[in-house]
């Protein structure tokens, strides 16, 4: 393997990848055997997901960086392609699932489109960021673009419904531009163009008021849309300081809906503690750092800014996941990265790791 290779990068996403494997296996074997007489089905998906994953970023990591420059507007189409594709059920290619259509099937395989989209929005905002350069303080020709073409990919999101995913995109680009130096007073201002917007879906989307109303009392409907949020803090007080125990959990026998996807943390805390939580938080933590570092020592603005970009979207699907389990945000249905059980999630993350590598191959000693 290239020395110049951030290897403690890779140390951390490997642990990262066995935690998830373990809780994947502690949270899903009950449900699994009963609900489809197979303890290790949802392990041995995750496995495999798992795998095509690193073969992802071994490939990325080998490709040096810079091409995707060239492939970024043809990247971009095919994403918004993609997302199109879902929302059109005649052609018998999307998948719904409750209220929501946000899959494409293949004969082989399911995926989420708006996970390649989170990377491929990345990909476009750190290309315009650093083919603009001073002129992204410039409102029309710098601002406006990015805005523009962003607010498709997202305004395709809230269409399927899908508003988690979509405000996630928002707050990334956010972020991503006040980063890359775009004037405070635009990113304040764009929000406020997007709040009737966001009104509207959460008064006419029947469920997503009653996440908000769960978030803010979930006592008030203990078996309804509070349901998963009690049963959450449930778990993290079973668990204390030490755990009950790696597999000795309760809370993932059919009391916690969703315990190996979007709430895995809770079983993580309920059977290896707050030390255990700390530890995965410290984990992530140093992974934010490595990115951070590879930003910082990028040869070009392109690498700087697409390091950042892979970072700062990990970093928020971690804090966003970490406050909806823990009862600080409303419910949005983001997986913790590496750990939850999900394919496309996995796989576009270990893809993004795979470019963060290249970075960090190509870049500055020292």
């Amino acid at each position: 393997m290239n020395s110049r290779y951030d290897r403690t990068l890779i140390v951390i996403v490997l642990i990262l990848l066995g935690i998830g494997w373990i809780m994947v296996y502690s949270s899903s074997t009950v449900m699994s055997e009963i609900t489809y007489h197979d303890g290790f089905k949802f392990l041995k998906r995750q496995l495999l997901f798992s795998f095509l994953g690193l073969l992802a970023m071994l490939v990325a990591m080998k490709i040096d960086y810079r091409n995707l420059s060239v492939w970024t507007y043809p990247i971009l189409a095919l994403s918004i392609l993609l997302l199109i594709l879902v929302l059109i059920p005649e052609l018998g290619l999307s998948l719904k699932v409750g209220v929501a259509r946000r899959w494409l099937r293949t004969p082989w395989f399911i995926f989420q489109p708006s996970e390649l989209g989170k990377l491929a929005l990345v990909i476009f905002v750190a290309y315009s960021l650093a083919k603009k350069e001073d002129k992204i303080k410039d409102f029309f020709l710098g601002f406006l673009p990015v805005i523009a073409i962003s607010g498709i990919m997202i305004l395709l999101v809230v269409m399927e419904p899908d508003m988690g995913t979509a405000i996630f995109m928002g707050i990334l680009t956010m972020v991503l531009l006040f980063i890359g130096g775009t004037k405070l007073s635009y990113l304040v201002t764009a929000p406020l163009f997007a709040a009737p917007g966001l009104y509207f879906f959460i008064t006419h989307f029947h469920y997503s008021h009653r996440r908000i109303m769960a978030f803010l009392h979930p006592w008030e409907d203990v078996k309804g849309m509070g349901f998963q949020i009690i049963q959450s803090f449930v778990a993290l007080g079973s668990g204390g300081l030490w755990g009950v125990g790696l597999g000795d959990g309760r809370q993932k026998l059919f009391f916690l809906p969703a315990a190996h996807t979007d709430f895995i943390l809770a079983i993580l805390g309920e059977e290896v503690g707050f030390l255990g939580i700390m530890g995965t938080i410290l984990l992530f933590a140093l992974l934010i750092w490595r990115g951070v570092k590879i930003s910082l020592r990028a040869e070009d603005a392109f690498g700087a800014h697409l390091a950042m970009g892979i970072t700062c979207m990990i970093a928020l699907q971690v804090i966003i996941n970490m406050g909806v389990v823990l009862g600080l945000l409303p419910t949005k249905g983001l997986t913790l990265p590496f750990i939850s059980y999900g394919g496309t999630s996995l796989v576009v993350s270990l893809l993004g790791i795979g470019i963060l590598l290249s970075i960090s191959a190509r870049g500055r000693r020292g």
